[in-house]
């Protein structure tokens, strides 16, 4: 596996995380809990958004790895 479609692979994994925490901070019934999820996944977010410009730089030097 290319490093390319590594990263990709981690992408979608990260936002298949974001999206549990998401979906576990709004559905917790601890206050404290719904805090914590909610942080964790904004930082998620972050995390998300350096891997998605990560991709990005991937693609605009190996042009054989853009769309895949």
């Amino acid at each position: 596996m290319t490093i390319a479609a590594n990263v990709k692979q981690c992408l979608s994994s990260i936002k298949n995380i974001e999206s549990q925490l998401s979906s576990l901070a709004l559905n917790s019934l601890d206050e404290d809990a719904k805090s914590v999820f909610h942080e964790t996944m904004l930082t998620m977010m972050d995390v998300k958004k350096d891997l998605q410009t990560r991709v990005l730089e991937l693609e605009r030097q190996e042009p054989q790895y853009k769309g895949s």
